[in-house]
C-alpha cells in the first residue's frame, strides 16, 4: 500500500503537493479587492455631498444655538444699546450703494452687533427652501463656505425706513447646500432676519438676473425697507447674480422655527449615510488581511501538521 500524507482526519495524495494545497486555499485575488476600493471610492464619492452638508448644517445650527444663548444672556438694556448703534450706523448710509468703506469703517462695521468677537450678527431663516443659516460680517471666502454674509456697506439687518440689507451665500459648494436652491423661490414666498431678540419678515417683491457690476437695485430708498439675498447664477457657471429682493411685511404667526429643530437631519439618513461606507472600509480591510496572511498562516499550519 502506498505511502499517504495526512492533515487532520483526511488523507492527501503525494502528488499533490504543499503549493498547489496553498493555491486551493489562496483568498481573494488582487483584481477583487481593486474592484471593492473602487466601488467604496464610488459609494464615498456618491455620499459625500450628503454627509458634507448635514455636517455643515450641524455645525450652522450649533453657531446658532450659541448666539441665542449669546443674546439671552445680555440685559434688556444691552440689546437695546446694540441695536440702537446699528440704526444709527444705518442713518449714516447714504441713499444708492456704496460698498467701498475705509478701513476706519469697516472697523466701526466689525463691531456692531457683533456679540462676543464670533462675527455672528443674526441667522436668517427661509422656509421655502429649508434654509437656516447664521449671518457674518463681511462676505470673505472663509465664511462664505460655510454660511452667510452680510455685504459692508449695505444696512444692517435690523429693519427700518430707508434700509436695505444685502445677505450674500454661496451655491452648487459640493460640501454645503447653503444657497443652492434660492433660483426656487418666486415672488411671495417670505423669509425672516433674527437679530438679537427681533424677527423681521420680509415678503419677495422682485428675482432679478444681472452682471456682477449691476447694482441699482441693491441701493438704498427713501421710505422702503428692503433685504435682498444673492447668490451666483447660472449653476456651475456663475457670471451672472441672482437677486431675490424682498419688502418688510409684518411677522407671521407661526413663521419663526425653533432654532435647536431648523435643520437636523433624521437619524434614518444619517446612521446609512455614515455607516455604510464604514462598513464596506471594514470588509476591504478584512478582504486586504486575508489576501495577505491568509496563504502563509494556512502554508505554516500544513507544515506543522506534516511534522506530527
Amino acid at each position: 500500500m502506498p505511502p499517504q500524507y495526512y492533515t487532520v482526519g483526511k488523507p492527501m495524495k503525494k502528488e499533490e503537493s504543499l503549493e498547489e494545497k496553498g493555491k486551493q486555499k489562496r483568498g481573494p485575488s488582487i483584481s477583487t479587492i481593486i474592484l471593492v476600493l473602487i466601488l467604496l471610492a464610488g459609494i464615498g464619492i456618491f455620499l459625500y455631498p450628503s454627509v458634507s452638508d448635514w455636517w455643515n448644517s450641524m455645525h450652522a445650527t450649533q453657531a446658532i444655538s450659541g448666539y441665542v444663548t449669546a443674546v439671552e444672556d445680555l440685559s434688556v438694556q444691552e440689546r437695546e444699546d446694540m441695536l440702537n448703534a446699528a440704526r444709527a450706523y444705518n442713518e449714516t448710509l447714504e441713499n444708492g450703494v456704496d460698498f467701498d468703506l475705509t478701513e476706519e469703517e469697516y472697523a466701526a462695521y466689525e463691531n456692531l452687533l457683533n456679540i462676543g468677537g464670533t462675527g455672528i450678527m443674526g441667522y436668517v431663516q427661509i422656509s421655502a427652501i429649508g434654509v437656516n443659516l447664521p449671518v457674518y460680517h463681511s462676505v470673505d471666502e472663509g465664511v462664505l463656505q460655510i454660511a452667510v454674509g452680510h455685504i459692508p456697506g449695505s444696512s444692517l439687518p435690523v429693519g427700518g425706513e430707508r434700509t436695505h440689507a444685502v445677505l450674500s451665500g454661496h451655491r452648487g459648494l459640493p460640501s454645503a447646500k447653503l444657497f443652492s436652491d434660492l433660483d426656487q423661490m418666486v415672488e411671495g414666498d417670505t423669509f425672516t432676519l433674527n437679530v438679537m431678540d427681533q424677527t423681521i419678515t420680509y415678503m419677495v417683491d422682485q428675482i432679478r438676473i444681472v452682471l456682477p457690476e449691476e447694482t441699482d437695485d441693491l441701493a438704498i430708498q427713501a421710505g422702503r425697507d428692503y433685504c435682498t439675498l444673492v447668490t451666483c447664477t447660472p449653476y456651475g457657471v456663475n457670471t451672472h447674480r441672482m437677486l431675490v429682493r424682498g419688502r418688510r411685511i409684518e411677522n407671521i404667526a407661526g413663521e419663526v422655527v425653533v432654532v435647536a429643530e431648523a435643520i437636523r437631519i433624521p437619524n434614518y439618513i444619517v446612521i446609512p449615510a455614515v455607516g455604510i461606507p464604514l462598513l464596506f472600509l471594514s470588509l476591504a480591510g478584512m478582504l486586504l488581511y486575508y489576501r495577505i496572511k491568509g496563504p502563509e498562516t494556512k502554508k505554516s499550519e500544513m507544515l506543522k501538521k506534516l511534522r506530527k
